[in-house]
């Protein structure tokens, strides 16, 4: 029952379809207006589907310059243990590494690989095509919203939303499992956490040592999503737009980066891409606990608006939207694919 209430007096929580319910209208304003309903294909021309839905992980990193991400290798379905061995040799990617969908779903399926065991399972389990990619040695994450028209050399931040992750600190007597439970917000995890931990929970944690149980960034796998986008500053808007101005086609998405201190990444120092996502990104700043629905209502729909704007530009530079069969045809096969992440 408190974790019920917790979920109830919490929108961030709220299933998605309940959340997005207005956006829903000011979507099919915009698709009237596009004569499409899936206008969104032209927000980012050179990224499928525009980001929106099944867009392949690696071929959005092979659209950035490599030394802003992290090394990075696509594994196909049905690849053989000793041919993954191969891959992960010949990148040098080491011992812990991180494994997930090639074609993502919220953070689902991604998982820290420390052994060959874990590879080996993950690999017998995925019925998909996923990625390997080395671990980012910085401590910090943050998801920042980028946006530029067409007609712009110069875009700006909308956004930045600050991650706390899934991290309990030791009292010397109780467990990790206690300590989760300590939380709601931790609590909520537990059932995945115990799946991927088993009796290692059971373990009591010395004074003052912390653990963080799960490594990355996810709102739906515990981490706290705090708005900071008083953060921004012309210097890291500079940063960001030498950066983007890179990345060929990109006009829209947000971009989760891992980085060691404020000033660094305003310097463009320190800072890896651990994923940059399109039409489809969320700005994650809304997730904060602060936050009202009426606030988040405020900014999915600006955004929504920049979304349709940009594409509504580039479409009238030649980039097509979606045709509707073929987009259809595209969302099924999204639905099929976030089913076996979930079953995953």
């Amino acid at each position: 029952m408190k974790l019920f209430f917790h979920k109830l007096t919490h929108w961030e929580y709220w299933p998605f379809q309940i959340v997005y319910t207005p956006i829903y209208f000011l979507w099919a304003y915009y698709s009237i207006k596009a004569k499409s309903i899936f206008f969104f294909n032209a927000s980012n021309p050179t990224i499928k589907n525009g980001g929106f839905m099944m867009e392949s992980k690696k071929q959005i990193y092979n659209l950035i310059p490599k030394k802003y991400y992290p090394k990075t290798e696509l594994i196909r379905v049905g690849t053989s243990l000793e041919d993954i061995m191969k891959v992960i040799e010949n990148a040098a990617i080491a011992y812990p590494f991180i494994a997930k969908p090639d074609i993502g779903l919220r953070g689902s399926g991604v998982k820290k690989i420390e052994t060959a065991t874990d590879l080996k399972q993950y690999a017998e389990k995925a019925n998909f095509d996923f990625i390997v990619q080395n671990l980012i040695p910085y401590k910090n994450e943050i998801g920042i919203f980028y946006v530029r028209y067409p007609h712009e050399k110069q875009g700006r931040i909308t956004g930045m939303v600050a991650k706390e992750f899934l991290t309990i600190t030791g009292n010397g007597y109780a467990t990790i499992e206690e300590l989760i439970k300590e939380n709601p917000r931790y609590e909520l995890q537990l059932k995945v956490l115990k799946q991927e931990y088993g009796n290692k929970l059971q373990e009591i944690l010395p004074i003052g040592e912390q653990v963080n149980l799960v490594p990355y960034g996810n709102h739906a796998r515990g981490a706290k999503f705090i708005d900071v986008s008083h953060w921004i500053t012309p210097r890291l808007t500079e940063t960001f737009n030498e950066m983007c101005a890179q990345i060929p086609g990109f006009y829209f998405g947000r971009l989760d980066i891992m980085y060691d201190t404020l000033g660094d990444l305003e310097q463009g120092k320190n800072f890896l891409i651990v994923e940059l996502n399109g039409a489809a990104s969320e700005p994650t700043h809304i997730y904060d606990p602060k936050h009202s629905l009426l606030f988040a209502w405020k900014e999915l729909a600006r955004h929504i608006t920049y979304m349709y704007e940009i594409s509504a530009a580039n479409y009238q530079k030649g980039f097509p939207y979606l045709a509707h069969n073929v987009g259809m045809k595209e969302y099924r096969s999204h639905q099929m694919q976030n089913k076996k992440i979930v079953n995953f």
